[in-house]
């Protein structure tokens, strides 16, 4: 196993696990990684993998698994892992308009253009262009308005697939995911929390009046915006992939929404992962290397076969 595989390996089993492991636990579920007969050199490789990992600033915390401190485990705490997504309340909207707007501060005004973007009307539009010079996203400032002052906006909007319709929206609140903006709020059409992504929107974001709704108790906008393998959004579609028994374990909890369809005669257990037309999908099957199999739809397949034979050509 080469060593990138080995510490991406026992990350994804430290985040996992709901407990402290031992290294012998460890060593049990990540058998390819420390499969040295000399237990205690396979102890010096994991130790060198997790002063690596801490190195790179991955919170590896070691803990006392019994009463009297005379067994280890390994863990990595996710609140210290994970950063957390950049979203607004309705309340946090209204405080960055009003800074943008007062023009006594600089500083103020700074930070709201790197976080918005650079809107280019409506009540942000005296924030000016963004940092850096970026392309202004004329939906940012009517969404950031609308969403501040608890309005409802009607616009068009083209899903992943293709498919284009009328939303009617309560504006809840934003998020950004994979550099892409959201607006999170109720579609009245659907009765549920949807979030669109605004390079999506396909016409201007009209002012329908008031919201007939609030955020329901704890909102945040980022928990309704999905992230996985087929990159930022609400997937659309279903997709089969096989996965050997050595990495079947991590492909399904990996994936929010995963489930298992069915293990197969030959050991090697089949999803159900959501997914959107696109190339993210394929290229996180192709990340498992010999160890996964795309079965449908038949684009997905398609998209790795070709890749594949690219990179065998190339």
């Amino acid at each position: 196993m080469q060593p990138l595989e080995r510490l991406v390996n026992l990350v994804a089993l430290l985040l996992d696990s709901r407990r402290p492991l031992t290294f012998e636990e460890i060593r049990e579920k990540l058998a390819e990684a420390y499969e040295h007969d000399d237990v205690n050199s396979a102890k010096r490789m994991f130790e060198r993998d997790k002063d690596v990992l801490r190195d790179i600033g991955v919170p590896i915390q070691v803990t006392s698994t019994d009463a009297w401190d005379a067994e280890q485990g390994y863990s990595i705490p996710k609140d210290r892992y994970y950063l957390p997504e950049i979203s607004f309340t309705p309340e946090e909207i209204t405080v960055l308009v009003v800074a943008a707007r007062s023009g006594g501060d600089a500083t103020a005004e700074d930070a709201v253009r790197k976080l918005l973007s650079g809107a280019g009307e409506g009540i942000l539009a005296t924030t000016g262009p963004s940092i850096g010079g970026g392309e202004q996203d004329p939906r940012l400032g009517p969404a950031a308005e609308a969403v501040a002052t608890g309005r409802q906006v009607r616009f068009g909007y083209r899903t992943a697939r293709g498919d284009a319709s009328e939303r009617l929206v309560d504006a809840y609140g934003l998020a950004v995911r994979g550099g892409r903006w959201y607006l999170v709020g109720l579609d009245q059409d659907r009765g549920e929390i949807r979030s669109f992504r605004l390079s999506r929107v396909i016409s201007e974001l009209q002012d329908a009046g008031e919201g007939t709704s609030e955020p329901p108790e704890g909102f945040r906008a980022a928990e309704h915006v999905q992230a996985g393998p087929w990159g930022p959004g609400e997937p659309e579609a279903v997709a089969s992939v096989a996965f050997s028994p050595s990495v079947a374990w991590l492909a399904a909890r990996g994936v929010p929404g995963a489930r298992i369809a069915e293990v197969r005669e030959d050991g090697w257990t089949v999803l159900a992962v959501p997914a959107q037309p696109g190339e993210s999908l394929a290229g996180w099957v192709l990340s498992f290397g010999p160890d996964a199999e795309a079965l449908a739809p038949d684009a997905l397949r398609d998209e790795v076969v070709g890749r594949l034979e690219a990179t065998r050509a190339g």
